[in-house]
């Protein structure tokens, strides 16, 4: 009985990690690094929101980089004409499901509908053909996710590096975050999980993150740091593989 419990303990607790865990390929391959150690993909999820992704177009304007939003479907539909700002000025747009639900409690039918509302939100806003990549809320999995993304036309894309930014908070603590991003003397092709929204509401406060990011873009770039996004052919090439591996 011991020896059966301790095995039921183990099997919950690999399901657990394969749910959450950025870096698990338990429930189907996942990308969640750059091809480059010398590249950075900066990709933002629960916008958009008119109170900070104007902001960050415009910053990123500034420093002639590209960025990946995963955007939520409810709010795309209710800020069409700021998604399609987003494409319009070359940066990359995923889906990040329709209301943000947890994808680890959803049938296969409620995966499916969160991933084709969300694709079908975007298509329409941006007048042209839906994401190749999605981001589950939280990060969490399960077994039937990888088919339906699949079946989507998905790919499934976790991260390397996570701020801790989803709360409002004094922009110093957030820059200090950052720090880890890049290492000059060990790179390592981060994709940075960071937050241009709040899935809760439209209208979040995310200035910490404007002026962290205001702080540190000029010093990536003489690191010589270079920018991708999500649909970068050399970035998902090489991730892609490195996932399957």
């Amino acid at each position: 009985m011991i020896v059966a419990s301790g095995g039921a303990a183990a099997v919950a607790g690999t399901a657990a990690w394969g749910a959450v865990a950025p870096s698990s390929q338990l429930f189907g391959p996942t990308v969640r690094r750059t091809a480059s150690a010398r590249q950075i993909a900066l990709t933002f999820d629960d916008g958009p929101n008119p109170a900070a992704t104007p902001q960050l177009l415009d910053l990123f304007d500034r420093h002639s980089l590209c960025a990946t939003f995963f955007v939520i479907g409810k709010f795309v539909r209710a800020c069409p004409d700021l998604v399609r700002e987003i494409s319009a000025r070359g940066h990359a747009i995923g889906n990040h499901t329709e209301t943000h639900a947890s994808l680890f409690f959803q049938s296969r039918a409620g995966i499916r509908d969160e991933l084709a509302r969300c694709q079908e939100a975007i298509a329409a806003a941006i007048r042209g053909e839906p994401p190749r990549w999605m981001r589950p809320p939280y990060g969490y999995r399960n077994p039937l996710l990888e088919g339906e993304a699949r079946r989507a036309g998905l790919q499934v894309a976790m991260w390397s590096k996570i701020c801790r930014d989803w709360k409002s908070q004094p922009p110093e603590r957030l820059i200090e975050r950052l720090a880890s991003v890049v290492r000059t003397e060990r790179p390592s092709g981060d994709i940075v999980l960071l937050h241009d929204g709040d899935h809760r509401s439209l209208g979040a406060d995310r200035q910490h993150v404007v002026r962290a990011l205001e702080h540190w873009l000029p010093r990536w770039r003489d690191a010589g740091m270079e920018f991708v996004t999500m649909n970068s052919p050399v970035s998902i090439q090489g991730a892609a593989r490195s996932a399957r591996n």
